[in-house]
């Protein structure tokens, strides 16, 4: 069972995810079973009532039914659907029921990220980090389309819709890294709108919890500039290698400072600190020419020296590539 589950699942992480796993196994095997003596007897009786050169032809058969098999034809099929039905409320009576003690965790989907909420104010974007063996209990929603916030491991599932709050809960049960999938489909950078679930023994969530409220005020603007590229989910549309992703890379654009870049409606403008600020918190003002306005805004989730920090690590790559 243990075989056949690392080929057909994820490791199961969470309190329910074995629960959810037995219930389909218990499915598949009773198709199995059915298939088998459905087919097996069609076999059977085919062969061992085979017409046979002689043999008497007879339009009806000698014998009109059978109440043993008619019993069995439906005496076996409802206590199949009962088990799958009991089994089945159970398990999703333990998913939707979220225990009194679980940590609160707003979630909000966006093309083509998310977003964290945590309950002292911090902030993280596609780096959702937990502590295992606590009950955590998630608020989704979405401010544009429609998403699907997926935890493989945890056997978690639930749509974000705008303007509505859906819940699901969970418990992690081991420490690790595991994947957060987007599974339905918003648009051109769909399949960029992944995440991570980072699991932590409770000591080191609450250290972690401490120092998410920081303000990063020691380090080096073009090195938290580096930080806020992937911690705010940059890296999902821009590159630094120069290859053009859903967004122009980071790299094509540091190059090209202090020259014009032109923009979809004709327009242009020179790329500099002013240009950069406006394409993050107005990026449908600006559109470059050959790409889709498909970027959200980020106002009101960077403050000022953060986006100061993107501009200075994007400034820094022109340098770093002449090394």
């Amino acid at each position: 069972m243990d075989r056949l589950t690392e080929y057909l699942f994820p490791k199961q992480v969470s309190t329910f995810a074995a629960d959810i796993d037995n219930l389909f196994y218990f499915i598949f095997y009773s198709s199995i079973a059915l298939f088998a003596i459905v087919v097996l007897g069609m076999m059977y009786l085919a062969i061992k009532y085979r017409f046979k050169k002689g043999d008497e032809v007879r339009l009806t058969s000698s014998k009109d039914h059978s109440n043993i098999l008619e019993s069995l034809f439906f005496i076996v099929p409802l206590i199949l659907v009962s088990i799958t039905f009991v089994w089945g409320i159970r398990s999703y009576l333990k998913m939707i029921i979220v225990p009194d003690d679980a940590i609160e965790i707003k979630v909000t989907g966006q093309s083509w990220f998310w977003t964290f909420d945590y309950p002292d104010g911090g902030t993280t974007l596609n780096e959702f980090v937990i502590p295992s063996n606590q009950p955590i209990k998630i608020i989704l929603s979405s401010k544009d389309v429609l998403h699907s916030f997926f935890i493989p491991v945890m056997r978690s599932k639930m749509d974000c819709l705008p303007n509505r709050y859906n819940v699901m809960w969970f418990e992690a049960q081991q420490e690790g890294v595991y994947d957060i999938f987007c599974t339905e489909y918003c648009g051109t950078g769909h399949s960029q709108m992944g995440a991570k679930v980072i699991v932590m023994k409770p000591a080191q969530y609450e250290a972690w919890v401490a120092e998410l409220g920081s303000d990063d005020e020691n380090i080096p603007l073009d090195e938290l500039g580096a930080k806020l590229y992937t911690k705010k989910a940059c890296n999902t549309c821009h590159t630094l290698d120069g290859s053009a992703l859903v967004g122009p890379s980071y790299l094509q654009t540091s190059q090209m400072w202090g020259q014009e870049r032109v923009f979809d409606d004709g327009t242009s403008a020179v790329i500099d600190n002013n240009y950069i600020r406006s394409s993050i918190l107005e990026p449908q003002s600006q559109v470059v020419a050959g790409y889709q306005g498909v970027m959200p805004t980020y106002q009101g989730l960077l403050n000022d020296r953060e986006l100061d920090a993107l501009i200075a690590f994007l400034k820094s790559l022109e340098k770093d590539s002449q090394i």
